[in-house]
């Protein structure tokens, strides 16, 4: 003989409750999961070429949707093929502008204009295998620097040199780690 066990009323309000529990979990994990791939990425700081706008360590949020490089912003590159590693650098100039830096005085000019450049942290140095300037960016390209001009690996030098559009894996836009740091990066 079976028995056929009897479920409360209460028992069915809990049981409901659970599944309803389970697919908004499941729900709201797909969401955050499409968001994380296709519209926000985070990337690790790795030393001091951006310092003082970013330090070492430094955790960021990227956007990358429909993201077109603009002059001034803080970018993550994919410099793999390069230098086998992921950079964040600050877009200097895009395509069809005419770049040009005075080492003796340490100033840029992009279409002859010099850049107010108040965030830069160390005068810009010469690499020993630079690019020749004036020099026009072609197109699908940017030329990207680091704030810490002493030290930073970055266009000027011809081991990174034009950085492709399609190797920018996103704007930085904010510091969320460590939590000392929270910062918007404009």
């Amino acid at each position: 003989m079976t028995k056929k066990i009897k479920y409360s009323y209460n028992q069915k309000k809990i049981t409901c409750y659970s599944f309803e529990i389970i697919k908004s979990v499941i729900f709201v994990f797909a969401i955050v999961s499409i968001i994380f791939t296709f519209f926000i990425r985070d990337a690790n700081v790795v030393g001091n070429s951006m310092y003082e706008t970013l330090h070492d360590n430094d955790k960021v949020f990227l956007t990358s949707f429909n993201y077109t490089p603009k002059s001034g912003d803080i970018v993550a590159v994919n410099a793999e093929n390069m230098i086998e590693k992921r950079i964040i650098k600050r877009v200097i100039a895009t395509e069809g502008q005419t770049l040009d830096i005075d080492y003796a005085t340490g100033k840029v000019y992009v279409d002859g204009v010099m850049l107010e450049e108040d965030y830069i942290s160390s005068f810009t140095k010469k690499p020993e295998n630079e690019y020749k300037f004036p020099y026009v960016i072609p197109e699908n390209y940017i030329f990207v620097m680091g704030d810490n001009r002493g030290i930073s690996l970055d266009s000027r030098d011809a081991n990174i040199g034009l950085v492709p559009c399609d190797d920018v894996i996103g704007k930085a836009q904010f510091v969320f780690y460590p939590f000392d740091r929270i910062k918007y990066l404009y």
